[in-house]
């Protein structure tokens, strides 16, 4: 028996936990050097850890891969992060697939992206995409050995031509959906007509943008945290992640950036480009909806762009996009504040976030849903925003 049992599941948010080396071993060598090594220092996994896994080789001992084999399907509840059965070796992520259930997984990198997606305008363009291209050839060869695992590409936007170069590349070698930073890209915004040239080359090739906490910086301005108070703790117990005042206004980056793509018209202008927002919530989204709505209506009587709409901002967004709830929000709640078709299932495998059991927790509840609506929940949204899943085989 698999984790999945006899559901038909796909999830729309895993991991990959990257050794030092993630970017370095598939950069130009002209670069290579320069970029930097993976830092665990902001995450429960420790350094002893990491060095335990390099010096046997880059990946885990016999004997403690055999412990998780023999989990069964309670690996997923039993061990997480770097510790994780295929945390970082594709040959054991294969087998921890077989053991998970899932019909696909999408794969997210953890910390390899500090440097490429950093909003600093001091890095240099050939190191901001030296670095995407170095990830991108990694996660692309990660994710070809399984037919199950859809890659995803990182596509910084501060370069429009550069960015529409690296998504041409991600596209080419299997790659199949393309992460942006959800923030200004550099000084522009990224519904600035210089980036329509990629939204219409992923409407056509039918790849989604996606969205994930880490696309934006986690931390609110430090003045926040000037209130003559004692310092609070991260959730892991320091100071350098995300805090509780940081978790309340987390969605407000994406919540922005999905604003401005349905307000300057291209979702109306590329109705067939698919979007998913990861690991940011899903509680905020019915509100946004009536919000958007309203303003389209106040406003469209004196903007030309909003006037000319042939679909609700709501529509827009409910036909063209999905979101992951966090495994503690009420599923039920958000279907019934606005419609069965915006929410994805994710597992994010292998990270402590995802929960022990998030199968049992989001059907928890949802006991008194419609089997419609958690068959859309577990796998009809999936398809809808990511539909070259249903495809069997590369190429």
């Amino acid at each position: 028996m698999t984790y999945a049992g006899d559901r038909i599941l796909y999830d729309a948010d895993t991991h990959i936990m990257e050794l030092p080396d993630f970017l370095r071993k598939y950069a130009d060598p002209d670069i290579r050097e320069e970029l930097p090594l993976v830092d665990y220092g902001r995450s429960l996994v420790t350094d002893e850890e990491v060095a335990v896994i390099v010096d046997n080789g880059s990946r885990h001992s016999d004997d403690h891969r055999q412990s998780l084999v023999a989990l069964g399907d309670r690996m997923i509840t039993e061990v997480k992060e770097i510790q994780a059965l295929g945390a970082f070796d594709n040959k054991d992520r294969v087998i921890a697939n077989d053991m998970l259930g899932f019909m696909k997984q999408i794969v997210f990198a953890t910390h390899s992206l500090h440097m490429p997606f950093s909003p600093s305008k001091k890095i240099e363009d050939r190191l901001r995409y030296g670095g995407a291209r170095a990830h991108n050839r990694h996660m692309a060869d990660f994710c070809s050995i399984d037919d199950r695992l859809m890659g995803v590409a990182a596509i910084p936007l501060e370069n429009p031509e550069l960015a529409l170069e690296e998504v041409k590349w991600s596209l080419d070698n299997g790659l199949e959906a393309m992460w942006i930073p959800h923030r200004l890209a550099g000084d522009r915004s990224p519904t600035h007509v210089d980036y329509n040239p990629i939204w219409a080359l992923l409407q056509e090739a039918q790849v989604p943008l996606v969205f994930h906490v880490g696309g934006n910086p986690l931390q609110l301005h430090p003045g926040w945290s000037n209130n003559g108070r004692a310092a609070t703790k991260d959730w892991m117990g320091g100071g350098e992640n995300v805090r509780a005042r940081d978790a309340v206004v987390l969605h407000q980056g994406i919540e922005t950036f999905i604003g401005m793509m349905v307000m300057d018209g291209i979702l109306e202008e590329f109705p067939r480009l698919k979007m998913a927002s990861v690991e940011l919530g899903a509680g905020w989204v019915p509100e946004t909806l009536v919000r958007l709505d309203q303003t389209h209506k106040a406003y469209s009587r004196v903007d030309e762009r909003l006037k000319s709409f042939t679909r609700l901002p709501s529509e827009q967004i409910t036909e063209q996009m999905a979101f992951t709830p966090f495994v503690f929000e009420d599923v039920a709640r958000l279907i019934d504040h606005s419609n069965d078709e915006l929410y994805l299932f994710s597992s994010d495998y292998p990270h402590t976030e995802g929960g022990r059991d998030p199968i049992a927790r989001f059907e928890a509840c949802m006991q008194n849903v419609p089997q419609a609506s958690v068959d859309k929940f577990n796998s009809g949204n999936f398809l809808r925003v990511f539909p070259r899943a249903s495809v069997t085989s590369r190429g």
